[in-house]
């Protein structure tokens, strides 16, 4: 069939797809049926075909798998949120101002909080650290004095002295107490050191957010002061002459929230928290309403638990007006608004591309099951049930008929009733009926119970060059779904059902919960491979999280990365503004405390001792000595040509 026939559209692959839904207005599908890039919304002159990205890839020499960042749609996030902001504050009325922080626990790469930052510069966007690590590295980082740096996480001595610091170099550095212990520790050191702090109280919610993370919020929450405790870190700091120095306060009830409701309610418990303190002569200059901004991972704007029933906009004028309302209600000041919005900035801006490396299936390899001189009864049946099949036949009755006779082959064979090559027949058979009864039944009204699993179990296995551990971890750990499509080819029926493994060698290495449509399935529609023709496939939305939580599992180690910049003025509208190297097999070995140097050694020595009894010849020796070294200074991932 020609997949560019008007059987097939790119508004169906759309529809199957869902890219315009989950892309943000940064990713759709062109006319000739390859993912495009709108770096900038707001110029949608500017488009990149994936397609010629990945082509740039294979001439720059990059080894696929890779990471590829559009440092572009970072940029866009991040003035996008603080826009959004902005224009609601001034169509409110609302007389505070919005200075967000970025938690760099959502993705704390160099180069993408090196971005944050100066596309953050303008509007004063600011860092969130919650780890000692990630304080040393927003110290040298945010340099803008009139950004915030909100300190978030247990703390210990050594925790409070680098606040300080920041605070020495004239830095608005909020320590946010999380337990009661920590105040008394950061008063303690600030009066040693002669340095006065910014504090911060994070507030035990009673409203819990919706979704995966909900118990982030409530009286068993992991961080955050009860009610009590709050009165008590005030009095507390007012005895210690110290209360003009609370200056925030911070809730948190989620992330990925996916219901709005759950946003409106936090923001009137914890407005009416702040009117509280501000009547106790507390007057708190913010408001830090924590993260929880979702990302719509399913394209079906529900409150899925990879999905969001609201957008940008939405969740912004909720904050803003529901503040507003509050504190008008109780006749205090509108507080400046922070918001902790990781997951919104940085999903869209990186994907994982990789190669469709072969095709796993049940009854991919069948065996010749022509009549046999003393064959067993069983495959005769079973070969009479296969050629006896039209539309007149009982299609349950087969199916019953043609299970049973599978499993009593197998116990035939274990008893060495049936041998090898009979069982193989049967099994042959067997598939040859279900891809049969799987046609049948794709036109049917009804599907009986017993048989709706068929196009699961007569699905394909579409083999990865990735390892899910390492660069979808979320995937596995927490059912999280990310969109996966193919980066061409979407102007052609997809005619295969799969799910996709990686290669791994462990079974958990799959993904097999997509979106089609706007449902949640257990296979995907994809194209039928071709010989000689590269498959590549994106897993999108991996920049929160995925992009630093993969693990070593087969000692795979970290993809090759490419960050993409566009220009107007490059015929392909991009360019490869660098490429950062994965890891080699000498890297992860060094992590686990292998000495690469020492094995080649091994190994050399081990060829010698081949060569000088005479099993390897010298010539040969060298060149399986350069190849193991070769090996340890290569890429984890599987090699594959253009």
């Amino acid at each position: 069939m020609d997949g560019t026939s008007q059987e097939w559209s790119v508004e169906e692959a759309e529809r199957v797809y869902g890219v315009s839904r989950w892309g943000g207005g940064y990713f759709h599908i062109g006319e000739n049926g390859n993912i495009k890039v709108t770096p900038n919304p707001s110029d949608p002159s500017i488009q990149i075909d994936f397609k010629a990205v990945i082509d740039e890839i294979h001439q720059e020499g990059v080894q696929l798998p890779v990471v590829v960042r559009f440092h572009d749609i970072l940029r866009s996030q991040v003035a996008n949120l603080n826009t959004i902001f902005r224009n609601t504050i001034a169509e409110a009325e609302y007389s505070g101002e919005y200075q967000g922080v970025y938690p760099v626990k959502v993705n704390q790469m160099r180069e993408v909080v090196e971005e944050i930052v100066d596309v953050g510069e303008h509007y004063n966007y600011g860092l969130e650290a919650g780890s000692k690590a990630e304080l040393i590295t927003v110290l040298a980082l945010n340099t803008n004095e009139d950004s915030l740096t909100i300190l978030n996480g247990y703390k210990d001595e050594e925790f409070m002295r680098l606040a300080l610091l920041g605070r020495k170099l004239g830095r608005r550095m909020v320590v946010v107490v999380e337990k009661y212990s920590e105040l008394l520790l950061l008063v303690k050191i600030s009066k040693e050191l002669g340095i006065e702090p910014l504090i911060g109280v994070r507030a035990k919610m009673t409203v819990k957010g919706r979704g995966k993370w909900e118990s982030s919020g409530g009286e068993r929450a992991k961080f955050g002061l009860s009610f009590a405790e709050i009165i008590n870190t005030a009095r507390y700091l007012k005895e210690q002459g110290m209360a003009h120095c609370l200056k925030l306060l911070h809730f948190h009830i989620g992330s990925q929230l996916t219901d709005i409701r759950s946003v409106k309610e936090a923001i009137s418990e914890g407005g009416r928290i702040y009117a509280e303190m501000h009547k106790m002569g507390f007057p708190l200059d913010y408001v830090d309403v924590g993260g929880g901004l979702g990302i719509d991972y399913d394209g079906t704007a529900s409150t899925s638990e990879s999905s969001r029933n609201y957008s940008m906009q939405e969740y912004v004028a909720d904050v803003v007006y529901g503040m507003k309302e509050v504190c008008d209600l109780e006749g205090v000041p509108h507080p400046n608004l922070v918001s902790e919005s990781g997951r919104a900035i940085t999903a869209h801006h990186s994907c994982v591309i990789t190669q469709i490396m072969g095709e796993i299936r049940s009854n991919s390899a069948g065996v010749d099951t022509s009549e046999a001189e003393g064959e067993h009864y069983f495959v005769k049946n079973m070969r009479e049930m296969a050629s006896t099949f039209d539309q007149q036949t009982n299609m349950q009755e087969l199916y019953n008929d043609a299970s049973q006779y599978k499993e009593q082959a197998l116990d035939a064979f274990k008893l060495r009733v049936l041998s090898l090559e009979e069982l193989a027949k049967i099994e042959t058979l067997y598939w040859e009926i279900m891809e049969r009864l799987q046609e049948y039944y794709a036109h049917a009204d009804y599907v009986p119970e017993e048989l709706q699993e068929l196009d699961y179990s007569l699905s394909s296995q579409y083999l990865c060059n990735f390892s899910v551990f390492q660069s979808a971890a979320d995937t596995w750990a927490i059912d999280q779904l990310l969109p996966v499509v193919p980066i061409s080819r979407m102007n052609e029926r997809p005619d295969v059902n799969c799910s996709l493994v990686d290669i791994t060698c462990d079974s958990d290495g799959k993904i097999d919960q997509f979106t089609v449509g706007r449902e949640i399935t257990d296979v995907l529609p994809m194209h039928k491979l071709q010989p000689n023709e590269p498959y590549y496939i994106g897993l999108f939305l991996t920049g929160a999280y995925q992009d630093v939580m993969g693990d070593m599992h087969n000692l795979f180690g970290r993809l090759n990365e490419v960050h993409i910049f566009s220009y107007d003025d490059d015929p392909e509208d991009f360019y490869i503004e660098e490429v950062v190297k994965g890891s080699s097999v000498e890297d992860v070995l060094s992590i686990m405390q292998y000495n690469p140097k020492a094995m080649a050694y091994d190994v050399k020595r081990l060829i010698d001792k081949q060569v000088s009894a005479g099993n390897i010849k010298p010539r040969e020796g060298v060149r399986w000595t350069d190849f193991y070294e070769a090996c340890l200074s290569g890429y984890t991932y599987l090699k594959t040509g253009k």
